[in-house]
This record gives structure tokens, C-alpha cells and sequence, in this order.
């Protein structure tokens, strides 16, 4: 690794353990929004992390964003989930898709904590989109947005929400288009869901959309290429979720191995006993693999290519990886790894939601197929 990278690593860990590390019980305890965050991270260029310098950002290219979300994914889950959306798929999809007028409307703003959020899913409609049925109503010269959303990240404290919805034209369905909504439009209703198993202190909300009016520059991409705008994004987005989930199983072997060497059964520390060992060196190899699996994405990303097969396959292995890490972690612990005194419980609820959302581990193995064989499945 680069001594810039090493560098980097240490700017953003020494933070985690600063702000984030001494406070994530209390935040997950008590589902503690962490507004007192943003400052710090906006200063910090974390906000901004893969946008370009001239936006405000701190154009970190693929290797340097990996190692911010993977900070962040090993200290709290819940800060690098607000991170992530933010950059991962808002930030760079709009880099990516805007118009020049639209980049320094938003880009800016996100860079400095004017937090973005992703509404794709509906309650009727998570891994199949192709059921959506929120409308923008084209109505002279502007949309008519109507309809809800669910389980989005940033949904009611930030700035703006990539809203998916079917535009209709006279009538006629012109296929799913994005539109970029200000939370502060009237008729927008974004509202926390609490009690979660895990990501406690994130916003996670369900959106209501009655009758939000905006214009022809609210719509990020071209009308009916709002599935070419979401894919990308979520490329982005899983891979912040596949280093992050990668940042949190190598937190969880790291406590199990301090925490196995301090506490003594039978008259040794159990880090002597075998199974014990066993347990470790099965979340070693998996903390390996992941950081292999995202050696290769961040590989082809450098190149400039797309790494769809390469994304898909670090998400569903990191993700699945964090779950069996933070599970063996609380093992490790015993009856202490089951209380919050000690953060490995937290690690596997957090863990958990990763196989879940931005593409449930099912659908990634649907992606993975049909991109090996040139097959849809049914």
C-alpha cells in the first residue's frame, strides 16, 4: 500500500476512534441520530470522499474510498451507512449522470453535509423495481410526483432524494425516471422508522410523496433511462457496502483476538484453546478473502472500466462474511458477547441488514449467474 493510503487509513481510524468508536453503544442504545457528526466528517472531506475536488470534494479515487468506508464499516456501521448513500449513490450519480447546472447545485451542498438519499425501494417493490408504482404525472411544465418509498437511508434529514418513479406523459408510461426532489419540496413526507435490529443510529426512513411538484431540472439522466441511472448507482453503492461489511468482520476478529487473549478459563487465556483458535482462524480467512475480493474491484475500477460481476461478487461475500464473523465474534465472547458492555452484538445486527439491502445476496447470485452464463434465470 501507498504511504498516501497509509496515511489516509490513519487520518480516518485516529477520527473513529475519537468521534465515532466511544459513542456508538450509547447511539445504538438509545437510536441516537449523530447530527454532531456531520460537522467533522464534512471537515474531514468524508462527505465528499469520491467527488470530484472542483464540487468540493476529495476526488479519492477507488482504492482511497475503500479505505474510508472500511473505516468507518469496522468503528459503526450506522455513520458509514449515512457515508456511503451519500457518496456511493448519490454523490457520484450525480457526478456521473448531471448536467453541469445540476453538479453545482448539489454536489457542493452533499460535500458539506447536505446529506442525499436514494429512493428506490417501495413497499412493494425491493429486488423486483420493474413493480414500481410511484408516478410523476408530467402537468405542463412540471412533474407531479405521487407515491411512497421505504427503508431509505438519509430519507427525512437530508437535503435531497434520488426519487425513482414511471413517468407518465399524456397518458402514456415512458418508463422509470429519476428525479432529484429537495426534502423540502411541499408534499414531501419523509418520516424514521425506528425499532430496527440493527444500524439503530442511521436515518433510515418511509417517504410519502402527494403531489411534489418539480421541473425539467430535477430530472437526473433522461426521462425513461432511470434503470441505467440506478444501476450504476447501486455498482457504487455496493461496493461501499461490500468495504464497509469488510471493514466490520475485520473489527470483529480484531476485539475476539484481543478479548481471547485477556480473558482466562481453566487457568490459561482462551486464545490457548483449540476451538477456540479454530473459531479465530475461520474469521482470519474470511477477513482475507474479502480483502482479495476488493483487491480486484478496486483493480478494475482503476482501469476505468465497469465491475459489475467483480462488485456483485465482493458484496455477497463480504456481506455474508461480516454476518459469519460477527457471529463467531459473539461466540468467542460468550455470555459477555450477548450484552452490549462489549460491541460484537452490535456488529451482528448491523451485519445482518448487509445481505439485505442494495441487492439481497439471492439477487446477487442472480447477477453473477446471467453475467457467467448470458442467461436470465426463471
Amino acid at each position: 500500500m501507498s504511504t498516501e493510503l497509509d496515511a489516509l487509513r490513519k487520518i480516518v481510524r485516529d477520527f473513529c476512534d475519537r468521534e465515532i468508536r466511544p459513542y456508538a453503544r450509547d447511539r445504538d442504545r438509545e437510536e441516537t441520530y449523530p447530527s454532531e457528526l456531520i460537522p467533522g466528517l464534512a471537515e474531514l472531506g468524508i462527505l465528499g470522499a469520491a467527488v470530484p475536488e472542483e464540487f468540493g470534494g476529495a476526488g479519492l479515487d477507488a482504492a482511497g474510498y475503500r479505505i474510508v468506508i472500511e473505516e468507518l464499516g469496522a468503528a459503526d456501521s450506522s455513520i458509514r451507512s449515512l457515508v456511503s448513500v451519500n457518496v456511493g449513490l448519490v454523490g457520484k450519480s450525480i457526478n456521473r449522470w448531471g448536467t453541469d447546472e445540476q453538479k453545482q447545485r448539489w454536489l457542493p451542498g452533499l460535500c458539506r453535509g447536505e446529506l442525499g438519499a436514494f429512493g428506490l425501494t417501495e413497499p412493494g417493490a425491493g429486488s423486483n423495481p420493474s413493480q414500481m408504482t410511484t408516478k410523476a404525472v408530467r402537468d405542463g411544465e412540471e412533474w407531479v410526483l405521487d407515491g411512497a418509498k421505504i427503508f431509505i437511508t438519509n430519507g427525512s434529514r437530508g437535503a435531497v432524494t434520488k426519487v425513482f418513479a414511471r413517468a407518465i406523459v399524456d397518458g402514456e408510461d415512458r418508463g422509470i425516471t429519476c428525479f432529484l426532489v429537495p426534502q423540502d419540496t411541499p408534499g414531501y413526507q419523509g418520516r424514521a422508522i425506528h425499532g430496527k435490529l440493527g444500524l439503530r443510529a442511521g436515518d433510515t426512513a418511509e417517504i410519502a410523496l402527494e403531489g411534489v411538484r418539480v421541473g425539467d431540472d430535477a430530472v437526473l439522466g433522461e426521462v425513461g433511462g432511470g434503470m441505467k441511472v440506478a444501476l450504476s448507482a447501486l455498482d457504487d453503492g455496493r461496493f461501499s457496502l461490500a468495504s464497509g461489511a469488510a471493514g466490520l468482520a475485520r473489527e470483529a476478529l480484531e476485539v475476539s483476538l484481543r478479548y481471547a487473549d485477556e480473558r482466562e478459563q481453566f487457568g490459561a487465556p482462551i486464545a490457548s484453546k483449540q476451538l477456540v483458535q479454530e473459531l479465530l482462524a475461520a474469521m482470519h480467512v474470511d477477513v482475507q478473502a474479502c480483502r482479495g475480493l476488493l483487491d480486484q474491484v478496486v483493480a478494475k475500477l482503476q482501469t476505468g472500466e465497469r465491475a459489475t460481476l467483480e462488485i456483485s461478487t465482493a458484496k455477497l461475500f463480504c456481506t455474508e462474511a461480516s454476518v459469519r464473523c460477527a457471529d463467531r465474534a459473539v461466540q468467542v465472547h460468550g455470555g459477555y458477547g450477548y450484552i452490549d458492555e462489549y460491541p460484537v452484538q452490535r456488529m451482528l445486527r448491523d451485519a445482518r441488514v448487509t445481505t439485505l439491502y442494495e441487492g439481497t445476496s439471492q439477487v446477487q447470485h442472480l447477477i453473477i449467474g446471467r453475467m457467467l452464463t448470458g442467461h436470465n434465470a426463471f
